[in-house]
């Protein structure tokens, strides 16, 4: 199930209670990843929170091979905005010309890894987040822009978040966090910590790196938290696309202009840097999950740096557009099934175009205006919403704090209308 302006997230990690981050256990390597001396290993599988619409459902997201573990929805939760978190099964590139396997290449990267992730890492950040209603715990990776405290991340390790803690690594602190905007067809989103000064930052490469180039993906693997940990490789591939599906909605999204790389990046790296030898930023991690999938997972993908700050600036610039999001987002409060599995309703027949209600948020602006389950939103203020995901980007428009005329179906096909006032929710 979907939920309106929320969808499933496919977040990062977050560890049940016996799992190593929890236990205390530690590793020294996993998965090719090289973690420092006393930092715990992340476990094999972790529960994500991903709730979209009313109840909160929870997600798992895997990497090459974990498991996906699922939990029982929260009653009268409303799940927030999902954003694509591009990865978990099937990677599919849809352009793989030009690429090269990594075994056709000689050497695995840069030699020095450490020396280079070490350089990098006082400019990356933590980021905890409490995921929908049902307070799931999720945790990602970010970039350092500013000294004042600008974070450059995925747009999916934030989606649905209620609360975003961001913890620096460079000195230790931690931050409450607002979210500044984001783009979900992108994938990127930008943060600001409160009352942070004087933070590390990271130097960003001005060209792209060509095939064969060494790199290392740094970041939170498996939200262990701490020093962070790094993998070796190498660009496989540049200008990628890839196709994932969302199995929320069962809409699709394109990432264009895709960096391809062998080294090992995880759940939990995603929003962290990909560098080059230099240790400068050559692209921003893009790691696997469940709700979101490829096909082939066998290589990891990262968004070019160039590109993801051009979102960020037009962001931080104050700069709506038709997919990028600025400020606080507006939520209706509502849980809508993913299109792939709406029925003709109780009577059997082909389903009406609309979002079907699957779940109502209790004592919501929705519920208050009268919307209940088994309900088909047909139209936001004029605008004719006809399916799960159609609804999400016509919310995307709104303003928390507006009013507006929704029009919709009840359970028996019956026309209704009524004003909702709208509030504040999750970033989609």
């Amino acid at each position: 199930m979907t939920l309106e302006t929320i969808q499933p997230c496919d977040h990062d990690w977050v560890a049940p209670a016996d799992s190593p981050e929890a236990t205390g256990a530690t590793a020294s390597s996993e998965g090719g990843r090289r973690r420092p001396a006393g930092r715990g290993a992340a476990a094999a599988a972790l529960v994500l929170a991903g709730a979209v619409g009313g109840a909160a459902v929870t997600q798992q997201l895997v990497h090459p091979s974990t498991t996906t573990t699922a939990a029982t929805p929260a009653t009268g939760g409303v799940a927030a905005p999902f954003a694509p978190s591009f990865g978990g099964g099937a990677v599919q590139p849809l352009d793989p010309s030009g690429g090269v396997s990594a075994g056709s290449l000689s050497g695995a990267g840069p030699a020095n890894a450490d020396a280079i992730a070490g350089k990098v890492d006082p400019a990356i950040v933590d980021i905890n987040t409490t995921i929908g209603y049902q307070n799931a715990q999720a945790a990602g990776t970010g970039i350092v822009l500013t000294s004042t405290g600008e974070i450059l991340t995925n747009n999916h390790v934030i989606s649905g978040a209620t609360s975003i803690s961001v913890t620096d690594v460079g000195n230790g602190h931690t931050y409450r966090a607002t979210v500044v905007g984001y783009d979900r067809s992108r994938d990127i989103a930008v943060l600001q910590l409160e009352g942070a000064s004087g933070l590390a930052t990271a130097d960003m490469a001005t060209e792209v790196p060509k095939v064969g180039a060494g790199v290392v993906g740094i970041g939170n693997a498996g939200g262990a938290g701490g020093t962070p940990s790094y993998a070796a490789g190498i660009i496989t591939a540049t200008d990628q696309t890839i196709t994932a599906s969302d199995s929320s909605d069962g809409s699709s999204e394109q990432l264009t202009g895709l960096l391809e790389t062998s080294a090992d990046i995880v759940a939990g790296d995603s929003g962290g840097p990909l560098v080059n030898a230099q240790g400068e930023v050559v692209g921003l991690d893009t790691a696997a999950s469940a709700g979101f999938r490829f096909s082939q997972a066998s290589q990891a993908y990262a968004i070019p740096i160039a590109s993801a700050l051009q979102i960020a600036h037009q962001i931080e610039a104050g700069q709506a557009g038709t997919t990028v999001h600025i400020g606080p987002t507006a939520m209706l409060g509502v849980g809508v099934e993913p299109d792939s599995t709406r029925s003709g309703g109780p009577f059997g027949g082909t389903a009406a175009a609309g979002a079907t209600v699957a779940s109502v948020l209790d004592n919501g602006p929705a519920a208050a205006a009268g919307i209940s389950a088994g309900d088909t939103v047909t139209a936001i203020d004029g605008t004719a919403v006809s399916d799960a995901s159609d609804l999400t980007s016509v919310m995307l428009q709104q303003t928390p704090g507006q009013s507006v005329t929704v029009r919709y179906l009840d359970r028996f096909g019956q026309p209704h209308t009524t004003t909702v006032t709208l509030v504040t929710g999750p970033p989609q």
